[in-house]
């Protein structure tokens, strides 16, 4: 029992916390790639959206930020906003992650023509490195 108080205090539970939810993010984006690879870029940029809007709440969570306004989950982009404001980021990464969530968006929304191939594969790569410079 001491064992593990002096686990918690040294914050050795967050480090799993954060290889487990890299490693769940990781299998998504694993998942994009290879639908990429295989034509489907329109379900790769969704997936990846996703991914990334889970991440941005998580972050969100470990940064002690509500994800939440009157019961109701906040919009990926007002958390984005957010972390910003409490310097999780700076502006130029903010900036980023609002072009990700605007190809997101176009993909989930049927605007299919508005990307291309080279832009989500961008964003696959983007999303995993943005992860893992800031694991939630």
């Amino acid at each position: 029992m001491l064992t593990l108080r002096e686990d918690l205090r040294a914050g050795w539970t967050e480090t799993v916390v954060e290889l487990v939810h890299a490693d769940t993010y990781s299998d998504y984006l694993e998942m994009a790639d290879g639908l990429l690879a295989k034509g489907y870029k329109d379900a790769a940029a969704v997936i990846t959206g996703t991914s990334l809007e889970v991440h941005v709440r998580a972050l969100c969570v470990k940064n002690g930020l509500t994800t939440a306004v009157a019961g109701k989950p906040k919009k990926a982009d007002t958390m984005n906003a957010d972390l910003k404001k409490a310097g999780v980021y700076d502006g130029l990464r903010q900036k980023q992650l609002t072009a990700w969530m605007d190809l997101r968006n176009k993909a989930a929304h049927g605007n299919y023509g508005d990307y291309d191939k080279d832009e989500v594969r961008q964003f696959i790569d983007g999303v995993q490195a943005f992860m893992m410079k800031y694991p939630a």
